[in-house]
């Protein structure tokens, strides 16, 4: 996990259309990364549906939005035609920026210890500095949380 207040890690990831995204190239707004698991599950599902419906207000403060996660380019493509997204998923097939940021881990399910990437969102300030991180994300009224950080920024 990343400390606030230190730099983002910068990165180059692909997005669901085939453009890349790069950190430092968003310098001068605030940008939110969303960690989750995996598309198409349950609770990644409602998440990245909470921060389409959020878009708009996210982008009136100026701020940019993307959901990460391991899931391919093509994966994240047919994820979000699928659920009508709107917010743009990265790809980090190769997990180096999941584990940059600290949210690839031990998880336990039903017993069973295996590697995955913890439900956790980064606010990073228009200097690239991390300015708020949610770890063990909640979906219900997450979205919103972050937006109200990022309005209070």
């Amino acid at each position: 996990m990343l400390d606030i207040a230190t730099p983002a890690p910068d990165f180059t990831l692909p997005q669901g259309d085939g453009t890349d995204v790069t950190l430092s190239d968003l310098r001068g707004a605030p940008v939110v990364l969303f960690f989750y698991p995996r598309d198409d599950t349950p609770g990644c599902t409602k998440e990245s549906i909470a921060f389409s419906e959020h878009l708009d207000s996210f982008a009136a403060t100026g701020a940019k939005v993307f959901g990460v996660s391991k899931d391919s380019v093509a994966s994240h493509a047919k994820f979000a035609t699928k659920r009508d997204l709107t917010v743009p998923l990265l790809s980090d097939e190769n997990g180096s920026v999941c584990e940059d940021y600290g949210v690839w881990k031990e998880k336990n399910m039903y017993g069973k210890k295996y590697m995955g990437i913890e439900r956790t969102t980064y606010l990073i300030d228009a200097n690239g500095d991390v300015a708020m991180v949610w770890p063990k994300v909640k979906v219900p009224g997450h979205a919103e949380a972050v937006l109200a950080a990022v309005q209070a920024l």
